[in-house]
């Protein structure tokens, strides 16, 4: 069986280093056997004039913006990406400065056949050094660009010193991203991507990595700037259970909390004991309505064998979400919903908590 093609979204504001970056890696060589897709907004293409080396490994999609209009030619061309003769080791996609990133990580993980073969590796956002404060301020779309990032990239760092606030804020927004400062760091291209579960040093499942959940539990405990408008809507927590899960409860679980609470499902991770096969967990991975294909792990990949959910929400709380996944697992309380109580309850109304 082949393997599926890992897939990196590099996303950012407008004005936030991405083409510089790409710019980097191309004269680095890193990118000889990746695809690169660009993404214009405009009429007009731009993008593709600051981009120094391009050959058949480059693709641009032009006319549009990725997160809505074009939609469809970005599903056409990884179609045709993975249709030709020597598919690429690696697709890469740059969107917008405007564009939310769900809906392209929505193309991604919710094609029947894409899912199938591809696979997200990662969700890499720059934010600039300089303008990063204002930025988050005035425009939600770049707050939402970092609460469901994996990797946070600072730049811009050379030109000045980041607002003192700066970096606390992207750790309250995401406390689960690893926040890279783009010159200190250096960063090579092993650094800013294989950011997904498989870690391919290894060649294993390196869970603790990819959910980071010991850094949303210690920041939960330890943050004291003011909260912005926008990014009192966005919380980070996790979900345990030492207990298996029924499968079939899982499955209840997050069909409610999509169907109800879908839109504000900014980011979903996580693995999964399950009742009917403790030895092998279940890995799940959703953007707002749209999950992936739950994967089954051959064994636990560390002695950790909790159930263990990241959330990242937006105007969800976390003590009704914990509600309501303590009621499907059998942890619930007194004067609270079991999950019978939940499944058949024909005066529910989807979106209301209680």
């Amino acid at each position: 069986m082949i393997a599926p093609i890992p897939v990196s979204l590099i996303t950012g504001f407008l004005g936030s280093g991405k083409t510089t970056l790409l710019n980097r890696l191309l004269k680095q060589g890193a990118l000889h056997d990746a695809a690169l897709i660009i993404n214009e907004f405009g009429d007009v293409g731009i993008d593709h004039l600051l981009v120094e080396t391009a050959d058949e490994g480059i693709v641009e999609l032009s006319d549009g913006c990725l997160c809505c209009t074009i939609r469809g030619d970005l599903v056409d061309t990884l179609s045709r990406l993975l249709n030709r003769d020597m598919p690429p080791a690696r697709i890469i996609i740059e969107s917008t400065g405007l564009a939310d990133p769900a809906p392209i990580l929505h193309a991604i993980m919710g094609h029947p056949m894409l899912s199938q073969a591809l696979r997200l590796d990662g969700v890499i956002c720059l934010i600039d050094g300089v303008n990063g404060m204002s930025t988050l301020d005035e425009h939600e779309e770049a707050v939402k660009q970092v609460a469901v990032a994996d990797r946070l990239v600072l730049t811009k760092t050379d030109m000045a010193a980041p607002d003192d606030n700066l970096i606390p804020r992207l750790q309250q927004l995401n406390p689960a991203a690893q926040l890279l400062d783009g010159q200190k760091d250096k960063i090579g291209f092993a650094g800013l991507f294989n950011c997904g579960l498989y870690d391919p040093s290894t060649k294993t499942a390196d869970v603790a990595r990819w959910l980071n959940d010991e850094a949303i539990s210690s920041h939960q405990h330890h943050h004291n700037h003011d909260i912005n408008r926008h990014d009192a809507r966005i919380r980070a927590f996790t979900l345990l259970s030492d207990q298996a899960v029924d499968a079939s409860a899982l499955a209840a679980f997050v069909d409610l909390l999509r169907s109800a609470h879908g839109p504000n499902l900014l980011r979903v991770k996580g693995i999964v004991r399950i009742k009917e096969d403790p030895n092998r967990p279940v890995v799940i991975h959703g953007v707002q309505q749209v999950f992936h294909p739950p994967a089954t792990l051959p064994v636990w990949p560390d002695d950790d064998r909790r159930t263990r959910l990241v959330m990242i929400t937006r105007d969800l709380s976390e003590p009704f979400v914990r509600k309501l996944f303590d009621a499907f697992v059998g942890n619930t309380g007194i004067d609270t919903a079991d999950r019978q109580a939940l499944d058949d309850n024909p005066l529910a109304v989807p979106g209301k908590s209680f």
